[in-house]
């Protein structure tokens, strides 16, 4: 059984000070407050990201587009994108992308959270809970991060959640037009103590 897009996670406390925070699948109605996120968080997200080639991301186009992306590979078991809304705001996404089933049952992380919305612990809540679902929803084995080491903020949202440092990789993603190296981090099931959870558990 497939893991339903309207699958939801309620972050307990409120971390952005206003509202509390729900994690989920994007779909054709939050197409305006998606655009609204990427154009407000273009700057803010840049030295971070791939450098955009082609139509801006928050186009009516291509933010469509993303949601149908994201929408079948949920669908598909190829990766599950979780963005944080506070009311019909967008302050955040975490995503498990390129999903490998079989020998690995791992995925790779990623996540931002609006500008406005940082030094809240919002960014460590929604790892947190990416985890938690990729090992008991998902019936994943091993969560992989990659992070560039002059960003501190998120090697210690990763150090929070129990990662474990794997080593350097060089010259791993292209940033903001540029090579850059990346600390490889992990976590597998085991850490928790969860090693119990098996294949059986996956919700496929």
């Amino acid at each position: 059984m497939r893991i339903p897009l309207s699958h939801r996670i309620a972050i307990a406390e409120s971390v952005t000070g206003t509202a509390p925070v729900v994690l989920r699948g994007v779909v054709e109605e939050d197409l305006a407050p998606l655009r609204s996120a990427l154009k407000k968080n273009a700057e803010h997200l840049a030295p971070w990201t791939p450098a955009v080639r082609g139509p801006m991301p928050w186009t009516l186009v291509e933010a469509a587009r993303t949601v149908a992306r994201h929408r079948a590979e949920w669908e598909e078991d190829r990766g599950y994108a979780l963005f944080a809304f506070a009311g019909t705001t967008i302050v955040g996404k975490v995503a498990l992308s390129h999903v490998v089933r079989g020998a690995m049952e791992g995925a790779y992380l990623g996540y931002w959270v609006a500008g406005d919305a940082q030094g809240r612990g919002l960014a460590t809540a929604l790892v947190a809970a990416a985890v938690r679902f990729a090992f008991a929803t998902a019936g994943l084995h091993r969560v992989q991060a990659a992070v560039m080491p002059r960003n501190l903020g998120s090697l210690r949202v990763l150090a929070k959640n129990g990662f474990r440092e794997e080593g350097l990789a060089l010259r791993y993603l292209q940033i903001a037009g540029r090579w850059e190296d990346h600390t490889i981090f992990a976590r597998t099931v085991e850490d928790d103590g969860d090693s119990h959870l098996s294949p059986d558990r996956r919700t496929r």
